[in-house]
């Protein structure tokens, strides 16, 4: 009877346990630029605020993200703004997605790597050094997409591919979880509703299927 009942208790316990960890309020700290601040879309409809809601429905508690982002930003000004920010870490979570501003200026692939190391490292660090709990975003393709019409897509892509490839590269080296959301990004061609009203940005129903990629790397 006592044996019945320990096992009852241990059994109780476990699954109070795991309920109180599923429900603990986890941090997060999103670096980016325009994609990652929401450019033309409100704040609910940011990939990290949709991230943070369907997690929850899901059971997985994390807070509504810190932001650092700013349309326009390029590698060095994110990197100038983390430098300046107060920053609470370590947090549970950080995100990273950073690219496209050195691209559509022109910045080579060699400065773009050699910043995006730094901004990398900067990322594990504020994990505590847990790069499992760090993500990269690639670069979604904006040559579909309605202001680029005038503009040559194929060398838009060719550039988008490169740099992501980068991006891939120095993942993989650094042992951190890539999330490649470019193919999304490209089926706006044939999906208008997956573009904000800028013409310019993704909209909160492309954010949405984003999300959608990043959510298996909080389940495993």
């Amino acid at each position: 009877m006592i044996k019945k009942r320990l096992l009852f208790y241990y059994i109780w316990f476990f699954i109070w346990h795991s309920c109180q960890t599923n429900n603990e309020l986890q941090s997060y700290l999103a670096l980016g630029d325009d994609y990652t601040i929401g450019e033309s879309v409100p704040e609910n409809q940011r990939w990290p605020a949709q991230l943070t809601k369907l997690l929850s429905e899901k059971n997985i508690h994390i807070s509504l993200p810190r932001i650092i982002a700013k349309t326009g930003w390029t590698t060095h000004e994110l990197k100038t703004e983390i430098n300046n920010s107060k920053l609470d870490y370590p947090y549970d979570w950080v995100s990273l997605q950073i690219g496209v501003n050195n691209q559509y200026q022109g910045k080579s692939l060699k400065e773009f790597k050699e910043h995006f190391e730094i901004l990398l490292s900067d990322a594990i660090t504020f994990t505590g050094n847990n790069k499992e709990q760090v993500f990269v975003v690639s670069i979604p393709d904006w040559g579909v997409i309605p202001f680029s019409k005038n503009l040559n897509s194929e060398k838009i892509a060719k550039e988008i591919d490169d740099f992501n490839q980068v991006i891939y590269e120095v993942c993989v080296f650094k042992g951190v979880n890539f999330v490649d959301i470019t193919p999304i990004s490209r089926s706006a061609k044939n999906h208008k509703d997956f573009i904000a009203k800028d013409s310019l940005h993704p909209s909160g129903i492309q954010y949405t299927a984003w999300v959608q990629k990043i959510i298996p790397l909080f389940q495993n």
